[in-house]
């Protein structure tokens, strides 16, 4: 059962993603709103939970894009278990990058305009590919929607869009896998 609990003073949001429980720390964002932070890097175990329940949801799809950071370690199980591929969108400009396409993305957990960069290394040969965009959480839809602006600038396409949790308002849309939904909180809950 998803529920919020209390723990050494600390507010967490108890929940089971594809079979693993989980308490994740309730953290204020704004004056008014908090959210439960999700986060696969180190987790071992609910990296490749995910990555099956998700790849059991997924429409066939030839290349996985995900954006730095948090959603590497999922797209890199997820191609490990299908033995397939996978590419990162950096957030920043790496001196090994070649001819790198770029846009800009505004996440709600970052208090800046980040921009996104993938090489021409990572995109010369996806043009026509279908392409399964992931990520760990999709909230607001920004990431997303500038990954979607890279696959367009090398002519991939979009298959999937899909996550390990949709936040708030993204639980709606009809156009995201997902395992579970993440609700947002007053602020009032920490």
């Amino acid at each position: 059962m998803n529920e919020l609990v209390t723990k050494d003073g600390q507010t967490y949001y108890r929940m089971t993603i594809a079979g693993c429980e989980r308490d994740l720390p309730v953290c204020p964002i704004s004056d008014t709103l908090s959210i439960a932070g999700f986060v696969m890097l180190g987790d071992y175990e609910i990296c490749v939970a995910c990555a099956a329940e998700l790849l059991k949801r997924c429409p066939p799809h030839d290349v996985i894009l995900t954006a730095e950071a948090k959603g590497i370690p999922l797209a890199h199980e997820m191609a490990r278990q299908e033995k397939g591929r996978y590419v990162v969108a950096r957030k920043g400009m790496k001196a090994y990058m070649r001819n790198p396409i770029h846009v800009e993305v505004k996440s709600i957990t970052t208090d800046h305009i980040q921009q996104l960069y993938l090489a021409e290394d990572d995109y010369k040969d996806l043009h026509g590919k279908r392409i399964l965009i992931v990520d760990d959480v999709i909230s607001t839809g920004e990431s997303l929607c500038a990954l979607e602006k890279l696959v367009e600038a090398f002519g991939g396409e979009i298959v999937g869009r899909a996550a390990v949790l949709a936040e708030g308002d993204a639980a709606k849309r009809s156009d995201i896998t997902f395992l579970e939904p993440l609700p947002m909180f007053p602020k009032e809950c920490v």
